[in-house]
């Protein structure tokens, strides 16, 4: 048995495939990381893939049900550590999932550097706030903000971590996409992959996915939109696919 400590909750994944716990004071994941779980390229049978800013490693989860190779999730927040850690073991992953505790800007030196084959990120999306907004929920405020890692650390890491060749996949906010384009250049990855999700039909996009291959020679690939939901505010049928592996 798994220990669930104050609000936390014991949520399905995957049509009912897994479990995570999550807590609505302090973590739940969103649908942006499932999209970029499924958007990633993965190996199939080996190789060895990073998450960074995992929250409560709902990723690594994911990530598991597509590859063989060996996972490994970085979280800065203790108590969303101990989310993950927890629910990896819930699951039984302990041999292929690792949840490491620490800064991802420690992970190359800590980790190796130019060993792994596809490094993902589920970045936090808005620049620093207030020290006021930051006191309301500690927890929030650093996975959405950009207080202990920036779009650019984020990217440098995964440059350092990838082997030449290896991928990098990671959903944003359209409105950093230059940003993201440029600084995944000037850290040698080569963006070769972008989708843009929208809410509907007719509204602009509010997420990407871009992936970027280490030292890739330039050629973006515009991939076909990615629309949310219906006109009755239903889930589509791929994202149903995506969510339930189902599209009914």
């Amino acid at each position: 048995m798994i220990e669930l400590y104050d609000d936390e909750r014991l949520d399905y994944l995957l049509n009912e495939d897994m479990r995570i716990i999550q807590s609505p004071s302090v973590f739940a994941f969103s649908l942006d990381a499932v999209l970029l779980a499924k958007f990633a390229y993965m190996p199939i049978q080996k190789g060895q893939i990073v998450d960074l800013c995992t929250g409560n490693g709902v990723i690594p989860l994911l990530l598991s049900k597509r590859t063989k190779g060996k996972i490994i999730g970085v979280e800065i927040q203790e108590r969303l550590y101990d989310m993950a850690r927890r629910s990896v073991q819930y699951n039984q992953l302990e041999e292929q999932i690792e949840i490491i505790h620490g800064d991802i800007k420690d992970m190359p030196r800590q980790l190796g550097y130019s060993k792994y084959d596809v490094v993902t990120c589920n970045p936090p999306y808005f620049p620093t706030i207030s020290a006021d907004e930051m006191n309301k929920n500690r927890h929030f405020a650093i996975a959405r903000h950009e207080i202990y890692c920036t779009l650019e650390d984020v990217i440098k890491v995964s440059s350092q971590l990838l082997k030449q060749g290896g991928k990098a996949a990671f959903v944003h906010r359209p409105g950093r996409l230059l940003d993201i384009v440029t600084l995944m250049r000037q850290y040698r990855l080569e963006p070769k992959r972008l989708r843009f999700v929208y809410p509907k039909m007719a509204k602009e996009a509010n997420t990407i996915l871009i992936e970027g291959i280490k030292d890739g020679s330039p050629d973006l690939k515009i991939l076909p939109p990615l629309i949310v939901y219906n006109d009755h505010n239903e889930y589509t049928d791929e994202v149903k696919q995506i969510l339930y592996g189902t599209s009914s």
